[in-house]
């Protein structure tokens, strides 16, 4: 008897749960949430991940999307191996801070490929809708997401600032949404032209969700582009994809109210190429940056080290950047003849046009008066008019110091160099009056990591600064 009883309220609560399911009218429908489980897949989570990549599949929680365009897409990136090959090279520098940040709040990794699909993860990308850096914020709602935009810095372009400005954006999205393929389409059409198509469509009684939606073609292919580039990274071998290897470690770090330095100058301290550097860098709007504005850097975590060495050692002998108040009318070629820069020169340390003949009352900004002599800075890009002088004849000035040289070749003769404890190339390089390339090239270096006991051949010089 007990049994039946028992058997008689598990009936009723299963008709309860039925009656509670079931569709009300054109009421639209509740939305929920997605789980990992809504991707199909299964992932072995018994052993740490590979690499990035193997980081990022773990973290797949967006439905998978499958439609004519999503075929088209994948197909296109699959048929493009070296395009696929060099923005994967280039999202290897920031994908370690990406996703590391999706996981601190929870959210989706298939979002950390979202670049690809907005920047092909170039951080200088800029469009014709004045959007800009590798999530692609417009002017506006930059400024909305605390992105400060002025002649000194753009940080749409700073991969720190500007991914924690996105990930807002998209959390934002998704609760204003309940659904990430309309969050998507929200962060490229707007949320507000997003819901006043799903409310066009509930007025007609007609679906609410992205797929029924009336969208502009940019829009109507964007999460297609994503899903396909999620397609390639789910299973590169595949579609025939090889994808470079980023290590599942930390690619920069933060170095806090650097000195005034110009940046080429800041790119041979840390003893790295100057486009890698800007790569990290792409913020600033001069190619110089000063101390009162409290910027940070970001460096490969292998070449803070090496940069505060240099720094430190150098320190007495970095003239830096300072800044000089202008008066009404006067004219800046007397003040670029004042601070040993040509107007050129000048011009572009300060964003000036070249119809820019006097300067109004405002700040410029000028070499400093170097304390000491002999280091090696790096020069200021040169004008178009001197861009074709030969790089090859001995010593050239940097702008604005007539004392300092930059050591451009040597001859062949070749010595040899023992490394100490403490030693770097930027520093043998000076030494030695040669270049950081130059040590590396004659000895086969790999990196510009140095091995303590080993001999360097250093090529010999007949320059003098």
């Amino acid at each position: 008897m007990n049994c039946l009883r028992l058997f008689i309220l598990l009936f009723v609560a299963v008709l309860a749960g039925c009656a509670s399911n079931a569709p009300h009218g054109n009421h639209r429908p509740v939305k929920t949430s997605y789980s990992a489980s809504d991707t199909s897949r299964t992932i072995d989570l018994t052993h740490a991940p590979r690499d990035m990549w193997d980081r990022i599949r773990r973290g797949f929680a967006i439905p998978n999307l499958h439609s004519d365009l999503v075929e088209e897409w994948t197909a296109y990136y699959a048929s493009h191996p070296e395009s696929v090959y060099r923005m994967s090279e280039r999202a290897g520098k920031y994908l370690y801070y990406i996703v590391d940040q999706l996981e601190e709040r929870g959210m989706p990794s298939e979002l950390a490929l979202l670049p690809f699909v907005e920047s092909a993860y170039d951080p200088t990308a800029y469009s014709r809708a004045k959007a800009s850096g590798l999530w692609q914020f417009i002017p506006s709602t930059g400024l909305h997401y605390n992105l400060k935009q002025d002649t000194w810095r753009d940080l749409r372009r700073d991969p720190v600032a500007s991914t924690n400005a996105a990930l807002d954006y998209l959390t934002y999205l998704y609760d204003f949404q309940g659904d990430w393929y309309l969050a998507l389409a929200s962060y490229n059409w707007g949320e507000g032209a997003v819901k006043r198509a799903i409310d066009r469509n509930a007025g007609q009684g007609l679906r609410t969700d992205y797929m029924a939606l009336a969208m502009p073609d940019e829009t109507r292919n964007y999460v297609p582009k994503l899903q396909a580039i999620k397609n390639i990274i789910a299973d590169p071998a595949k579609y025939g994809i090889t994808l470079p290897l980023v290590d599942n470690q930390p690619y920069f770090t933060t170095v806090i109210e650097p000195p005034s330095l110009d940046l080429a100058t800041a790119a041979r301290l840390a003893e790295m190429p100057l486009d890698e550097f800007k790569a990290l860098n792409a913020s600033f709007n001069r190619p110089i940056f000063l101390a009162e504005h409290k910027p940070t850097l970001l460096l490969p975590t292998d070449r803070v080290d090496v940069f505060n060495a240099n720094l430190e050692a150098y320190k007495d002998q970095l003239g830096g950047w300072t800044t000089y108040k202008s008066k009404k009318g006067e004219s800046y070629a007397s003040i670029a003849k004042r601070f040993g820069v040509s107007l050129e020169q000048l011009r572009a340390l300060n964003g000036l046009s070249r119809k820019s003949t006097r300067a109004v009352a405002q700040t410029l900004v000028v070499p400093g008066k170097p304390s000491g002599g002999g280091i090696m800075l790096a020069s200021l890009e040169l004008p178009a008019a001197d861009a074709t002088a030969p790089a090859s004849r001995g010593a050239a000035k940097s702008p604005g110091r007539r004392d300092v040289v930059v050591v451009r070749g040597g001859s062949s003769n070749v010595r040899t160099h023992t490394v100490r404890k403490g030693d770097t190339l930027f520093a043998l390089a000076k030494r030695y009056n040669t270049s950081v390339s130059a040590l590396r090239q004659l000895n086969n270096l790999p990196s510009n990591n140095l091995s303590r006991g080993k001999r360097l051949r250093i090529p010999g010089t007949n320059v003098h600064g």
